[in-house]
């Protein structure tokens, strides 16, 4: 499916009761009086949009499921998506309007790390409680109690991608890395390479929204590594590294694994092992629910940004209804703290990264002819 027609659909309405986290429930409930309005920030447009488009629907979603249920303590939940397109100062923008000017009383995302950062330094000064559709990455992050995280912290992504060469007995890994979440993860990638055993024969960057690595993609192939780790949001390093003819083994950062940057890879999408969360072709029975409900809504099926932008929702939910509808911010970021049962995964919003996720919650997939498979390597801790 195309991204405009995905985005054509995140409009779609007529959902049946779920619990908050995706369990069926019973009759619809009613909601009366003010909204309670949470801002949202995604990249629908953009190099990001294959994450924030995805994001996008799964908000939509969330917020029809918990006004479905009687909203917060009986009042509706208003969820304002903006589009950063993909741009860090226009997300502070859109970030600055929707605190000061609509008075949202939290903020959802944004899609990107660059992004995340930026708006998290308004909302950190004025105790806005935000969560994030991003992992912790830069070290300021872990200064801000108020921004949570859905998305496993970059040290996390990189210890999965190590976990899966050690798995493989691959010791040689070349890298195709974009430059800004692949820059994220390589940081922590560098100084645990050691301690796996592996050795990173070619690291190759390229710029945010490239059209063409192929450049990139030969440097590694010359390096004759046994495996290669592409980290990235983009299609395009997966469509060089088939065009130079790489036959390794590629293993790709959750960043690229939706199905709006899948579809662009064409028959570049094949044979490619990702360390995510949610497969929808065979989803862990707690994820069946939601996946169900989406494919109901969208005809599609989700992926790890649906469900991590629908967690968001319903967690910021029941840290409002926690703290009462009313409540200002700070007290709205002490009732974030704490673990919550998602679709996408558990979560210790009281842990050091505000994201809590374990290692072992990593499920690892392979796209066989653009569809995801569910292998049965899990790492054990």
């Amino acid at each position: 499916m195309s991204l405009s027609s995905i985005a054509k659909l995140a409009g779609v309405a007529a959902l049946v009761g779920l619990s908050a986290f995706a369990r069926p429930s019973g009759a619809l409930a009613q909601t009366s009086g003010e909204p309670i309005k949470v801002g949202a920030i995604v990249s629908a447009t953009g190099a990001g949009a294959g994450l924030g488009i995805p994001e996008r629907n799964g908000l939509l979603l969330a917020e029809k499921d918990i006004n479905a249920k009687g909203g917060i303590k009986g009042r509706p939940i208003k969820i304002i998506v903006e589009d950063d397109a993909s741009n860090p100062d226009t997300a502070l923008s859109k970030a600055n309007d929707l605190i000061f000017g609509q008075k949202v009383v939290a903020l959802l995302g944004p899609s990107l790390t660059a992004s995340t950062v930026a708006v998290g330094g308004v909302t950190h000064a004025n105790k806005i409680p935000q969560i994030a559709f991003t992992g912790i990455g830069p070290a300021v992050e872990r200064e801000r109690k108020c921004l949570a995280h859905v998305l496993p912290p970059q040290r996390l992504n990189a210890q999965a991608l190590l976990e899966y060469a050690k798995n493989i007995k691959a010791t040689k890994i070349g890298v195709l890395h974009d430059a800004g979440y692949g820059n994220v993860v390589m940081a922590e990638l560098r100084p645990l390479a050691d301690k796996y055993g592996v050795k990173l024969v070619a690291v190759e960057k390229f710029e945010i929204g490239a059209t063409d690595t192929t450049t990139q993609a030969a440097k590694v192939k010359a390096a004759q590594p046994d495996a290669v780790f592409i980290i990235a949001t983009s299609a395009t390093p997966f469509r060089n590294v088939k065009q130079v003819q790489i036959t390794q083994p590629v293993v790709a950062a959750i960043g690229s694994s939706s199905y709006e940057y899948v579809n662009a890879m064409g028959s570049a999408a094949d044979n490619i092992t990702i360390p995510e969360f949610v497969v929808g072709e065979d989803p862990l029975p707690h994820q069946k629910a939601f996946v169900d409900l989406y494919k109901q809504t969208y005809n599609a099926t989700p992926k790890n940004y649906e469900a991590a932008a629908w967690d968001a929702a319903h967690i910021i939910a029941q840290a409002i209804a926690k703290a009462g509808p009313d409540a200002g911010g700070e007290k709205l970021c002490e009732a974030l703290r704490g673990p919550y049962s998602g679709v996408l995964a558990n979560y210790d919003f009281s842990a050091d990264d505000m994201t809590g996720i374990p290692l072992s919650s990593f499920v690892y997939s392979k796209l066989v002819g653009g569809k995801y498979t569910r292998t049965p390597f899990r790492v054990t801790q």
